[in-house]
């Protein structure tokens, strides 16, 4: 069983925050630990999203995120190389195995030189075929989130991945912040078993009212790799902190995990009531706010060569 805390920016741009996560995440029982390798530099500039755009019903069809309001906030998260490696060191020294996510293709080289052997795959790149091969060149695991992203996308990568004999997990995840359990269709986890048998759930419940339910029911369904926001701070203090569990929570989900299949199953008619309504679909239609977060994040960052900005999807690859 993988369980991976997601440090995502929780940390405040503060190392000394993020080693106390990486100690905490450990304490709990996490077997990962994640990062995510972003840098402002490399954030893309679109015009749409300066102002956003909405309907003559005033209903949105463009979000606004305004490039140089966005590339502030992200810098001043920023880690640097030298932090990646420092946080290689602290992840390997309590027993953790180290994690990042690259969010374009220039930086994974660096990254490959850096140790890394396990990579994540946000969402929005599940479709980025040359970027996913860069990464099955460079790296013997892909942890790959599957939010957002169409059906077909999903099996063009897996057919790839397979005709290279690629290991790799496919993570069921519903790109809403915070996501109503209602909206988590943990049947799409079989769905995704038709292309690997390593699936899990990259969750991103409301903690205060919904804590780690999902995340249990996933498990109980098969689930091999739950991947949580963890943080170390109180909720208001980070961006992501309502999505992001603690020390007890994790705690729990190893509690869990290690449990038969029957004391699962008791556990989970005593404790989530909302199993059903979590079951949903194998197959579904992305919703309007999925929709409107993939044309946002899918190309938020891009590979800036010669002066153009050329995105994950349409890089040329030729094998180094």
């Amino acid at each position: 069983m993988k369980i991976i805390a997601e440090f995502c920016q929780n940390h405040n741009g503060d190392f000394d925050i993020l080693k106390k996560m990486i100690w905490e995440a450990a304490e709990g029982g996490a077997t990962h630990g994640k990062i995510q390798t972003m840098f402002a530099d490399d954030l893309s500039f679109r015009q749409k999203f300066e102002k956003g755009e909405t309907d003559s019903d005033g209903n949105i069809i463009t979000i606004r995120r305004p490039y140089e309001q966005e590339y502030n906030r992200l810098k001043s998260l920023e880690l640097s190389y030298h932090q990646h490696e420092v946080f290689i060191e602290e992840c390997k020294m309590y027993g953790l195995i180290p994690m990042t996510t690259s969010f374009n293709i220039t930086s994974i080289y660096k990254l490959k030189d850096l140790g890394w052997q396990s990579i994540k795959v946000a969402s929005y790149d599940c479709g980025s075929l040359p970027m996913i091969r860069v990464l099955a060149d460079n790296f013997n695991e892909l942890i790959i989130s599957t939010g957002a992203t169409f059906d077909y996308e999903i099996e063009n990568t897996a057919n790839y991945l397979n005709s290279m004999n690629k290991k790799f997990t496919f993570l069921h995840c519903i790109t809403i912040y915070p996501t109503p359990l209602e909206y988590m269709n943990l049947k799409r986890m079989e769905y995704l078993k038709r292309f690997t048998q390593s699936v899990g759930l990259s969750e991103h419940s409301l903690v205060s009212i919904d804590e780690v339910k999902a995340s249990i029911a996933a498990i109980y369904l098969g689930a091999d790799t739950i991947e949580r926001h963890f943080t170390v701070l109180p909720e208001e203090e980070t961006r992501d902190g309502k999505v992001s569990i603690g020390k007890k929570h994790l705690k729990e989900l190893v509690y869990f995990s290690k449990l038969t299949k029957n004391d699962q199953k008791e556990y989970i008619y005593k404790n989530v009531p909302e199993f059903e309504k979590m079951l949903g679909c194998d197959k579904r239609e992305l919703t309007k706010e999925e929709l409107l977060n993939r044309d946002y994040y899918r190309g938020r960052f891009c590979n800036k060569i010669n002066g153009s900005q050329i995105f994950n999807w349409e890089y040329e690859y030729k094998n180094k």
